[in-house]
């Protein structure tokens, strides 16, 4: 058989026949239930006791010391980032190989990306070859580290734990260290995912998950910000909340803010999610054991599997082609597809998007690899 047929075959072997989503949210709790008793209560805006309640539970859950739920993953990012000292002018550290929101956050606040390679071991930021950059890029200054070619402040990085795959965090917090650097994790995909027994989006100054609908708890659209700093975390409600100060009556806004607050819906249908996290990641890890065995007699793919010392949420399951059959990707994906198995590639990378061609960047020799040869295969919590 070609490389296609034997990737369906082994598909098959996994999901059985029909037709097979990417990543579907699962409502097999109480998400109907929390949803009528919100709507019953006439709070289904941005104030309610489900709100306060998601928060609380997904900081216990993560281990944060505050989480502040909002709109969207974005959103959080873009206040996190803000929060973080971000100011216009800036640069941030962002990897190439990432959804277009991490970029689009650092622009919203009219600061620039600055794009670095990826690890072929973890699919996401890679310290070793962004010390070599620093080294060549970075000047030290009164205010932390410039760019020398622009002169600009290189003022945050943003690693993002690719499909549910925890990062080398550690490394990472050393360079933000040694260059004076903020590091604010996106977490958008890793709900569920642990370095080293922490669970990811704690490790910087503030962190940010995503609960769209293809997320592995999904609130409809949402997103949270984690930070273990009391301060910063009342900060983030405030500035989400259109930075109204308290008052009976009054309508007082001490700075420019966001109306950026999650609804009440929204979070009861997250509440629902967060009691069926654990079957979640259970499935999905049984989901990963299943397609190991599946593509073992396979040489030609792998698939990515959690890094040493971590514990991944495998929110996408990725299979990744060798170099030399590289060129059949589209022509697997296309075969795929046509099969009703939904597969899809990763994200075109930032610096190739029009809108982002013209901002700095590291040599991403890897990123530019990995991007040709990764598949993402159907996913659900409810495959397995």
């Amino acid at each position: 058989m070609s490389i296609d047929q034997q990737i369906i075959s082994s598909l098959r072997f996994v999901l059985g026949e029909g037709t097979h989503a990417l990543h579907e949210p699962r409502f097999q709790g109480s998400e109907l239930r929390y949803v009528q008793e919100c709507i019953a209560s006439t709070f289904v805006s941005s104030v309610g006791q489900y709100v306060d309640r998601f928060e609380r539970e997904l900081a216990a859950f993560t281990g944060a010391r505050r989480a502040v739920a909002v709109v969207n993953g974005t959103a959080a990012l873009q206040v996190a980032l803000q929060l973080a000292g971000v100011e216009a002018g800036d640069e941030v550290l962002v990897p190439a190989l990432t959804f277009v929101a991490t970029a689009n956050a650092v622009h919203y606040l009219r600061a620039t990306p600055h794009f670095v390679d990826s690890s072929p071991e973890t699919l996401g930021m890679d310290p070793i070859a962004m010390k070599d950059w620093l080294k060549h890029i970075g000047e030290r200054a009164l205010d932390g580290t410039r760019n020398r070619e622009t002169g600009r402040r290189i003022r945050a990085m943003v690693p993002m734990h690719t499909f549910g795959h925890p990062t080398d965090i550690d490394g990472l917090l050393a360079l933000a260290q040694d260059y004076q650097v903020q590091l604010v994790e996106d977490a958008a995909e890793s709900l569920g995912s642990f370095y080293h027994g922490c669970h990811t989006g704690t490790f910087g100054l503030l962190g940010t998950l995503s609960f769209n609908g293809n997320k592995t708890v999904t609130t409809g659209g949402g997103g949270a910000i984690l930070t273990n700093d009391e301060r910063l975390a009342d900060h983030a409600k405030h500035l989400t909340t259109t930075a109204r100060k308290t008052h009976r009556w009054e309508y007082i806004h001490d700075e420019v803010g966001y109306n950026f607050r999650m609804p009440n819906l929204n979070a009861a249908m997250g509440c629902a999610q967060l009691e069926q996290l654990q079957d979640f990641l259970s499935s999905k890890r049984r989901l990963t054991e299943k397609y190991l065995q599946a593509f073992e007699d396979l040489p030609q793919v792998r698939l990515m599997t959690e890094p040493a010392g971590c514990q991944s949420n495998y929110w996408l399951q990725t299979l990744l082609l060798n170099e030399a059959i590289a060129d059949q990707r589209d022509a697997i994906l296309e075969a795929t597809n046509d099969a009703g198995l939904m597969t899809r590639p990763a994200w075109m990378l930032m610096h190739q998007l029009p809108a982002y061609q013209q901002c700095p960047r590291a040599p991403l020799t890897v990123a530019e690899s990995l991007a040709k040869r990764i598949i993402n295969l159907p996913s659900s919590a409810g495959l397995a």
